[in-house]
């Protein structure tokens, strides 16, 4: 059985919803679990694992949970800078305090991490095995989460990914549209550079790890699972904030999402004065994602194109 944690969150309702597509066992914890009290998820293991009914009608052999996944975390990055005590506790404490109940339940770990670890320092993308820097309370717990995970476990999959948008919850392209419909104008950073991520296809690479653990035929060779350690996973191609902001503002108008013309200024992140430091450059090498899925990584363009023309799109 497979345990999402953070299961109403924009990652994690992805998840659940891709896990009942696919069929697939699973229970879900969100608020409900406090992931900053390790007393609370071993007495959810407990009841999972002896419990004489079992969620979703499933059968007693699949009560006993192999996966974690954990896509709960403290994701307010300005605010974090002000809240850093409730930051630690989710984005390190949490992250921790799971890997142990995995390692002590023998359940493997998929938990989601951020290109916010970096300083943007660089003018190529990140690989995994680069120097962590952080520049923001929510990067350094972020960072500080990977690092317990690491030390308390070693059947896990730390995945690392970047500017990540869905339907369920607040992200950049919902407040853009907001702002387009209500403003003349709205002023955007052009100085930070980074790749756009859409829930759906991060849900799907988190979903192929255990797809390829569990049905791999070898410890070697094509067939075998893809090793544990850090992967990075972002939609392919970069570009500025600024430059995100105008491809929404084209598909809005494109789709109907934006009703009213808007002027798009470009602006430093000095000008902006956001409370925390952000990477100039945080672009997420997928090579090594790539070689390990064999998963076709969309283009940042066309998963945003996807995402504005969907239904579900409610940029309230």
């Amino acid at each position: 059985m497979i345990w999402l944690i953070g299961c109403k969150g924009m990652l994690g309702s992805e998840v659940a919803k891709q896990l009942d597509e696919k069929k697939l066992p699973w229970i879900g914890t969100d608020k409900d679990v406090d992931i900053t009290n390790p007393q609370a998820l071993e007495n959810f293991v407990n009841k999972i694992e002896t419990a004489s009914y079992f969620p979703s009608e499933l059968h007693r052999a699949d009560r006993k949970i192999q996966w974690i996944i954990n896509c709960a975390a403290y994701t307010e990055v300005d605010k974090a800078e002000e809240d850093s005590e409730l930051a630690q506790k989710l984005n390190t404490e949490g992250p921790i305090n799971i890997a142990r109940v995995a390692r002590r339940t023998g359940a493997k770990l998929i938990h989601v991490s951020t290109d916010y670890v970096f300083n943007g320092k660089v003018n190529e993308p990140y690989k995994e095995e680069e120097k962590k820097s952080p520049l923001s309370v929510y990067g350094k717990t972020k960072a500080l989460g990977e690092d317990g995970i690491m030390k308390e476990m070693n059947t896990y999959y730390i995945i690392r990914s970047s500017w990540l948008y869905g339907f369920n919850g607040s992200n950049f392209v919902y407040s853009m549209t907001k702002a387009m419909n209500s403003q003349d104008c709205v002023r955007v950073v052009n100085d930070q550079i980074g790749s756009p991520t859409y829930a759906p296809d991060l849900a799907g690479a988190i979903l192929k790890f255990i797809d390829k653990s569990d049905n791999a035929k070898s410890f070697f060779g094509k067939n075998s699972a893809p090793a544990y350690g850090i992967y990075n996973y972002s939609d392919e191609g970069e570009v500025s904030w600024y430059d995100f902001a105008c491809e929404i503002y084209r598909l809005g108008r494109k789709f109907g999402r934006i009703s009213a013309e808007c002027k798009i200024e470009p602006c430093s992140s000095a000008d902006y004065g956001a409370k925390a430091l952000r990477p100039s450059y945080s672009v997420l090498n997928n090579e090594k994602i790539f070689k390990a899925l064999k998963v076709k990584i969309p283009e940042w363009k066309n998963s945003l194109e996807k995402f504005m023309k969907n239904d579900r799109f409610c940029a309230m």
